[in-house]
């Protein structure tokens, strides 16, 4: 198919690369944020359930660049689809400024045709290991509520603001009364977190939506980074330590 054009005012240009029936969709949002969280899951629905490229999406708001994969060059902002289950992702191979919030947030809703519900994934720094991987959530309409609640998911029960790309889209189904819920995941305060990756889909989005992903491979990963991250913090004790020592045999007498 050739790829086709729709430009709508106010929003970035929507080309479409292929003929799938997207409409009553679901809609799961997997954009660059805190520990990756949203990027990684989304990563792994899309290749799990075998999404094709839909369309992608572009605006003079976005970084003028071209990103590639497998020595060909793709658009970073793009659209996957499937129809078993009914499944639209949208993801970003780059964090985008927040001029470009606008022009996403309407061209989705605008150029994607009837979204049936939407699922956003934010990251938020946790404070103590325990907490990695646990969800809240924040939902757009009364009946997103009673579903998050008939699945035992945690409401947010404290005040706060959902900012960024994602607040920008969950503001846009709060405006048109878009059944959507923004699940907030406890994550690495600094590193990518493929462990908070595989909770949220594992104890979130497996029971919203209709399907079954293998969640092995981010188990792995969570594993490997585990061990990265301690053989940091060993070769940081090691350092440490060596500079005490070089200050002791500089500086007797000097105690802390």
């Amino acid at each position: 198919m050739a790829p086709t054009q729709r430009e709508i005012d106010d929003a970035a240009t929507f080309e479409q690369h292929d003929t799938i029936e997207v409409e009553g969709t679901t809609l799961i949002e997997g954009l660059p944020g805190h520990g990756l969280v949203a990027s990684i899951a989304v990563d792994q629905i899309t290749e799990q359930l075998g999404l094709d490229l839909y369309g992608t999406l572009y605006d003079e708001t976005f970084p003028q660049v071209v990103t590639f994969q497998e020595g060909m060059a793709r658009d970073p902002v793009r659209v996957y689809a499937g129809t078993d289950p009914a499944i639209l992702t949208l993801q970003s191979d780059l964090a985008l400024p927040w001029q470009a919030f606008r022009p996403l947030s309407t061209a989705t809703f605008s150029a994607l045709g009837e979204i049936e519900e939407a699922f956003f994934l934010a990251g938020a720094p946790a404070q103590f290991e325990e907490e990695r991987g646990a969800v809240t959530a924040v939902a757009t309409t009364p009946d997103m509520k009673a579903k998050l609640q008939a699945k035992d998911i945690d409401l947010a029960a404290d005040p706060g603001v959902i900012g960024g790309v994602t607040g920008a889209l969950a503001q846009a189904c709060h405006h048109e009364s878009i059944p959507a819920a923004v699940l907030i995941v406890k994550a690495h305060p600094y590193l990518p977190d493929p462990g908070a990756a595989q909770h949220v889909i594992e104890t979130a989005l497996e029971p919203l939506v209709d399907f079954d992903i293998d969640t092995t491979e981010l188990e792995q990963q969570a594993e490997e980074i585990q061990e990265r991250m301690q053989q940091i913090a060993e070769q940081y004790e090691q350092m440490v330590e060596g500079q005490g020592q070089y200050k002791e045999s500089r500086m007797p007498g000097m105690y802390q």
